[in-house]
């Protein structure tokens, strides 16, 4: 909660979602879980606010922000899920894309690209669809029945929280919509064609709406003891995304921001005008405030694992007990004692588009320990960044002079200082760091019938800023760049979908001569001692 004047922080709670992963690559989440966090979050935040003596009936508006391209059907109904949401980074759908991709002359990923600004990939909303209708009987069946709606989180959220079976309103808004790869970011409607080659039915699409309007009024949920925030207008939608790039105040052509939660996402507002990226970028669409207001375009560069290799390291590897003990443990041995992490769990986004890579740990020696490893996760988030930033600039022509940043991992001082060391510019780093939920509060408060917040970036007097400067020199900082390259190349085309040849299952099977030779005299020596 905020205040509308100041953009003062009030009141905020926030649940973590359970991530499942049911298989090797497949990346779920249970909708449920999703709309009640959202409920308890309300809840608890208007439980602080009364603590400091402020009336809930001071909220005016609400406004949601949301993973993009998390796809959910759903029943209309029963209101329930008909399957768990696929996470944007789920990778199962990579058979599907390359089956779409034959029916595309020369195999072009970019087919699509200046009608939709994105390439043909796992990440996006059609062919996560496209899986669930192939794979999921009850979908089909609720699509053939009429019963079925499809949407991105914010579609989820809006039509449960307007009532759901009882009237909810299905809809979306522009930034979530390009991201669907079904969507035309010129006309700004779904595209007939887009959804004949998915072949995806037009009639479970939610209707597009502009980012900042009234969609509908909040209804009473029975798991909200106080019915909190019953009638009040949701009347902001932004993909969180665009979200932060508004709540960063980032409306002029060439400003940009980087955004560091799960994934890291950095977009460079272009205006009015779509620029399409000769360096792996994304065209997407950046904010359309207001039903008769122009659509503002971004160029965008899509990092899948971000915040996510701190996870990976707290509960896939166990080094830490929470993410806030990374930075200390990098602090520790500041460098990373060579050692270099490309974590590629997902496959490369922006600028490969890379699906077959896959995370590597490389430069160890007996030295190297969690510390460094640590070091080299948070300085792969760094490197990774520096990657999108050169392709904006090839792209754009002007070189950024500073980088705008924020989400949750900007609290990691260490992590702040490295992005400034390895981009060899200022990071600047507002006071409150999630601008995305300022962003959909903006967007909520100045909707036409609402009008209660201004978007003159000189009244948010209470957003202050912390700068970093670079404190190597670019020397040492391309020479660290340039081994992070020679990482990312060897990372890449490690998963095949292609069968062993002739049977041969072998792990020495795809091995070099050289490596072959070695592994057997390996097996070899170890065969003598086994039997000595």
């Amino acid at each position: 909660v905020f205040n509308a004047e100041t953009a003062e922080l009030l009141s905020h709670h926030q649940v973590e979602i359970h991530q499942k992963f049911p298989k090797e690559g497949w990346v779920e989440q249970d909708p449920k879980e999703i709309l009640n966090s959202v409920y308890e979050c309300v809840e608890k935040t208007c439980e602080k606010l009364q603590q400091l003596d402020i009336k809930i009936t001071n909220i005016k508006a609400i406004g949601v922000s949301n993973q993009r391209e998390t796809t959910v059907v759903w029943d209309k109904t029963t209101g329930e899920p008909l399957y768990n949401a696929i996470v944007w980074l789920d990778l199962r759908t990579q058979s599907t894309v390359e089956r779409l991709l034959k029916r595309i002359p020369g195999k072009n990923k970019t087919f699509f690209k200046f009608r939709t600004g994105l390439p043909l990939s796992t990440y996006f909303s059609a062919v996560k669809l496209r899986w669930l209708l192939d794979n999921v009987e009850e979908i089909r069946r609720a699509v053939d029945d009429g019963r079925a709606m499809f949407g991105t989180i914010d579609s989820w959220l809006i039509w449960s929280l307007t009532g759901g079976k009882n009237g909810g309103v299905h809809c979306t808004d522009v930034t979530n919509a390009s991201r669907t790869m079904l969507f035309n970011i010129h006309s700004l409607e779904w595209d007939p064609e887009l959804c004949q080659f998915f072949d995806i039915p037009m009639e479970i699409l939610p209707k597009v709406r502009s980012s900042s309007e009234i969609y509908g009024l909040m209804k009473v949920c029975p798991s909200l003891k106080s019915g909190a925030l019953t009638g009040v207008p949701i009347s902001g939608c932004l993909g969180d995304q665009s979200a932060a790039l508004v709540g960063q105040m980032c409306f002029q052509d060439g400003q940009a921001k980087n955004t560091y939660g799960t994934g890291c996402f950095l977009l460079c507002n272009t205006g009015q005008k779509s620029v399409f990226s000769e360096h792996g970028l994304l065209t997407t669409i950046a904010y359309k405030l207001g039903r008769d207001k122009p659509v503002c375009y971004a160029l965008e560069g899509s990092v899948a694992i971000a915040g996510a290799v701190v996870r990976w390291l707290r509960d896939n590897l166990g080094i830490v007990k929470t993410s806030q003990e990374v930075e200390k443990l990098a602090a520790e041995v500041g460098t990373s004692y060579g050692c270099y992490f490309v974590p590629a769990f997902s496959g490369l986004y922006a600028p490969y588009w890379e699906p077959s890579a896959r995370g590597i740990i490389c430069g160890l020696t007996q030295f190297t320990n969690k510390n460094h490893i640590a070091f080299a996760a948070l300085e792969a988030v760094c490197f990774q960044t520096r990657e999108i930033l050169d392709a904006i600039n090839k792209d754009c022509g002007i070189p950024l002079s500073q980088l705008q940043v924020d989400g949750g991992m900007t609290n990691n001082k260490i992590l702040m200082q490295l992005q400034s060391d390895i981009l060899c510019i200022p990071v600047v780093k507002p006071s409150m760091p999630e601008t995305t939920a300022l962003g959909a509060a903006m967007a909520a408060g100045a909707a036409e019938g609402v009008g209660i917040w201004s978007l003159n970036p000189g009244d948010l007097t209470a957003v202050t800023c912390e700068r970093f400067e670079p404190q190597i020199n670019p020397e040492e900082s391309e020479f660290r760049y340039a081994r992070w390259k020679k990482a990312v190349r060897i990372s890449m085309g490690w998963e095949t979908s292609e069968a062993p040849s002739n049977g041969d299952t072998s792990i020495f099977s795809s091995l070099p001569l050289g490596l072959y030779i070695m592994s057997s005299m390996i097996m070899l020596i170890g065969a003598k001692y086994v039997s000595g």
